[in-house]
């Protein structure tokens, strides 16, 4: 069933405190209050709208609430990638790996492939922590060291490893572990 998502202007209001709802329209023109899963998706394409191809680095908050977006709600590990222009630009989001609830296997290889492939100039990498508990294992750390050396033989610089851990996010950037 194709949806349209709005925020209602008219006397649509929920029972608590008489507020405005999300309102969904459904293909035969009906509404009814959107769920949670529809509202959280239609965040998750305005932030992607205002992250791809804008200057976003220089609201690094703005980068750390479209991560956690993605993946603060997951209960299994994702790694992912932004990839960035010369501009340090977001090209492209791609969550390249998936894994259990307390870990992943991620493979250089197929990150510099795809870095290759869209053409990046740097990278960030994100993955999240099911746990709850941002703060990066002796193995995050290795992979970051790997995969920074890897992707720099073909001159792409990596600018964060972001950990995404409930409403939590730790920057190895901002810790000085790059």
């Amino acid at each position: 069933m194709a949806h349209d998502l709005f925020s209602s202007l008219d006397s649509f209001t929920t029972s608590h405190a008489g507020a405005s709802a999300l309102m969904v329209r459904d293909v035969a023109g009906s509404y009814r209050p959107a769920g949670d899963d529809e509202i959280l998706n239609a965040a998750q394409c305005l932030l992607a709208s205002r992250v791809r191809g804008t200057d976003t680095l220089s609201s690094p908050q703005m980068v750390k609430d479209f991560l956690k977006l993605r993946l603060a709600g997951l209960e299994h590990e994702v790694f992912a990638v932004l990839h960035l222009d010369s501009q340090h630009r977001v090209v492209e989001y791609v969550e390249m790996f998936r894994g259990t609830v307390s870990q992943t296997s991620v493979y250089p290889r197929e990150v510099v492939k795809d870095a290759l492939k869209v053409n990046s100039s740097a990278v960030i990498f994100v993955h999240n922590h099911p746990s709850g508990n941002a703060e990066p294992s002796r193995a995050d750390e290795m992979l970051t060291q790997t995969l920074k050396s890897a992707l720099s033989l073909v001159d792409v610089r990596v600018i964060d490893h972001i950990i995404v851990a409930g409403c939590a996010t730790l920057s190895m950037a901002e810790r000085g572990m790059l």
